[in-house]
């Protein structure tokens, strides 16, 4: 079975999703496992760090994990711990770089999806606490993307700032993605991106060497989180056999219908009511 072909199987597909866990908020795994479980895909954790909070607090904490995850893949491995997919998100410094490599080389790189969601910044600027340090490893990581889902901001810091304007041209939206694909990034999906005076999702499929553009109608409030939840929703539909145009769309109207479903909710800073939207059978 190749990459293309991770179809036609019954049992259901194993992820292992590396990123951190937050103590509150709904952001990293703790909006990912939800939306991937009840999916049918069968979630495998791996913290990069623990995180005392949202960051959009203003103060957090953060434990690096490095040392756990070390010994944790050995353990695996020794176990014969396999997945179909490595989802990989926020990283804390470059030694989990190396673990993450030894993880991905402990299978069959031909039956394996690696997912990277190079979590950085948004709206123009890196996230409280991130650095060039932090653009460096996600820089790195592109090289082993079989599915490279950047927003627009960390698409720009990623290719060194080479779109100094947010409104772009079909081409240099094109550009952009093959810059991103110089980098070693082979299928690549850029949100909240400004095509042609447009918000829209930037997508290219290299299984069908399909480039596509999908615009959608903006909801003008901010939860953090949406973007895990969007990773989660397109990482669940092409497992699940979906190409990558309708897992983008699908991962594109279900993040919509969640910001609308909590639009008028207070306390925005702790994310959306994740169980509270699947338990009411939204998806």
């Amino acid at each position: 079975m190749d990459k293309g072909d991770i179809t036609n199987q019954t049992k259901h597909k194993k992820i292992c999703c590396v990123n951190d866990m937050p103590g509150v908020g709904k952001i990293a795994l703790s909006a990912m496992i939800p939306f991937l479980s009840v999916n049918g895909i069968d979630v495998t954790s791996l913290p990069t760090a623990l995180v005392s909070n949202t960051l959009d607090f203003g103060k957090f904490n953060i434990l690096d994990t490095t040392e756990y995850m070390d010994k944790t893949i050995d353990i695996w491995k020794s176990l014969g711990f396999k997945f179909d997919c490595i989802s990989i998100g926020f990283m804390v410094n470059p030694k989990q770089i190396d673990i993450i490599e030894r993880l991905i080389n402990n299978h069959d790189k031909e039956k394996l999806v690696v997912v990277v969601d190079p979590i950085m910044g948004d709206e123009g600027k890196l996230y409280n606490g991130m650095t060039e340090f932090n653009v460096q490893i996600m820089r790195k990581l592109t090289a082993y993307a079989d599915i490279l889902i950047p927003n627009f901001t960390e698409a720009c810091y990623l290719v060194d700032g080479i779109c100094s304007k947010k409104n772009l041209t079909s081409t240099e939206a094109k550009d952009l993605v093959k810059q991103l694909r110089i980098l070693g990034a082979k299928s690549v999906v850029i949100t909240s991106s400004f095509v042609n005076n447009k918000n829209c999702v930037i997508g290219y499929d290299h299984l069908n060497d399909y480039f596509f553009i999908i615009e959608f109608d903006l909801v003008d409030v901010r939860f953090p989180g949406t973007g895990d939840i969007f990773s989660s929703i397109l990482i669940s539909d092409v497992l699940n056999g979906n190409c990558l145009y309708e897992a983008t769309k699908h991962a594109m109207e279900v993040t919509r219908d969640i910001i609308l479903y909590n639009k008028n909710k207070d306390e925005k800073f702790f994310g959306v009511d994740i169980e509270k939207y699947i338990s009411e059978g939204k998806l």
